[in-house]
């Protein structure tokens, strides 16, 4: 027990580094541009303390639940200083907000291929796309007869060709052993040397047909594939850009599934594809540190950075996504002006999108109570 619990705080603290680190891209990306930042804390609620250095708050609050970072004028409705109205982020040029807003998701993809990277060279990166290479893991006899065993096949061994015919793949052994029968030509590999025996493969009935069997096993694929330093670049490109297809796959898919999360609610049996909240995510963190399982607890964080990082990009307000779509908008807008020999307008009234954003707001507050109150009365448990 003191284990999970240890694991569910330590997931809700990655959780929260994550998000403030989200927040420190726009911090930092800000700054870079002359922006006025004018607090950056850490979680929400009471303030806990803070101090400040040149024009930016720097604290902590109470609630360890993300963080926020308050540059002037990120809209027209934000009131400014005579200090801040020049460097108000309204009137910058298009590509500095869009790279201001964009570096918050995108420090959820470093952070992912960080925690990544690390587990590719230690514990490894779970094997996505199994392959049964034709490896043998063990012989066994067929009915009164031995063949593998009778002609020298070890565990280990791996089958190159089966009478003639090459076998890349388990599934190519197969087909060639059953194809034959009798006295058979097997090459294999062997450490570093390359050997041919001769199988008796023999001939059984199965569904009503004769096929042939040499009484071989193959060796299950690994779960986990380790690479070295400079491999764990590349498999970590790989892996990361897999893992954002199947968060963009699992965001489509979220308003299809929302049923299913109101099932389960209702006694419905909990499936793996319904959608989990902060609550539900830290659970089966702490699940997995219960059980030592530390490269599922770590799968768990960047798989969830990555969803992050797709869900913020999303062209919704108050989501950086629905930040950027405003900036692209007005300079899309403002560039036909100009082809059309118009001047270019000022920016978007806010005050006309409110009702759309409060009403985002609230569909999203419903959303995720519904998910945290299916997290807590029918949780999903790793299996």
């Amino acid at each position: 027990m003191l284990a999970y619990v240890a694991g569910v705080v330590l997931f809700v603290v990655g959780l929260c580094l994550s998000l403030s680190i989200h927040e420190a891209g726009h911090l930092l990306t800000a700054r870079m541009f002359g922006l006025r930042v004018r607090r950056y804390f850490v979680g929400r609620g009471p303030t806990v303390f803070s101090f400040r250095r040149g024009h930016t708050e720097y604290g902590l609050k109470a609630l360890p639940i993300g963080g926020f970072c308050e540059i002037a004028g990120m809209t027209t409705l934000d009131e400014l200083t005579p200090e801040e109205n020049e460097r108000a982020m309204w009137r910058q040029p298009w590509w500095k907000r869009t790279v201001v807003m964009a570096a918050g998701p995108v420090t959820h993809v470093f952070l992912a291929a960080a925690i990544l990277y690390g587990m590719a060279v230690s514990t490894g990166l779970p094997n996505l796309n199994p392959v049964t290479e034709p490896v043998v893991a063990s012989t066994s006899c067929v009915g009164a007869t031995c063949p593998a065993a009778d002609a020298g096949l070890l565990a280990g061994d791996r089958i190159t060709a089966v009478g003639g015919a090459a076998t890349p793949l388990w599934t190519d052994v197969l087909a060639a052993v059953r194809a034959a029968g009798g006295p058979t030509a097997v090459t294999v590999q062997r450490g570093g040397r390359t050997l041919t025996l001769t199988v008796d493969v023999a001939r059984v009935t199965r569904e009503g047909a004769q096929v042939g069997m040499i009484g071989a096993t193959a060796a299950t694929p690994p779960a986990y594939l380790r690479h070295g330093p400079v491999a764990a670049v590349g498999a970590t490109v790989v892996f990361t850009g897999d893992l954002l297809q199947r968060s963009a796959a699992q965001l489509v898919a979220f308003p299809q599934r929302i049923p299913a999360v109101i099932a389960a609610i209702g006694g419905a049996e909990r499936t793996a594809d319904t959608p989990v909240s902060m609550v539900g995510a830290s659970r089966l963190g702490g699940e997995a540190a219960e059980r030592g399982l530390w490269e599922v607890f770590l799968l768990l964080m960047a798989s969830l950075n990555l969803f992050m990082a797709v869900f913020n990009l999303l062209p919704l307000l108050p989501l950086d996504g629905g930040h950027i779509m405003i900036v692209w908008y007005e300079r899309l807008r403002d560039t036909v002006r100009r082809l059309r020999g118009r001047p270019a307008l000022g920016p978007v009234d806010f005050t006309r999108l409110y009702p759309v954003t409060m009403a985002l707001v609230l569909i999203g507050g419903a959303v995720m109570l519904l998910t945290i109150t299916a997290d807590v009365v029918n949780p999903l448990r790793l299996s």
